[in-house]
């Protein structure tokens, strides 16, 4: 069983309105990586323009150190 297969069955064990609830969540974000993938593929040097927008904020002192307990 691929680990897709035992997410779903695990799932299916959810009450129907978090079957939904996780339904939505999962449509969306495919729907989301297809939108940047997309993106991505009609400007390939889109995602470096962005690694040197990040890094140069971050160089200009624009950034803060991730805090994982303010996710």
């Amino acid at each position: 069983m691929t680990k897709l297969e035992m997410a779903f069955a695990e799932a299916s064990k959810l009450p129907e309105s978090e079957q939904e609830s996780l339904a939505g969540w999962i449509l969306e974000e495919i729907c989301s990586q297809r939108r940047w993938d997309e993106l991505l593929a009609r400007s390939p040097d889109a995602l470096g323009r962005l690694a040197d927008e990040a890094l140069a904020e971050h160089r200009a002192g624009k950034t803060l150190p991730l805090d994982p307990d303010c996710l």
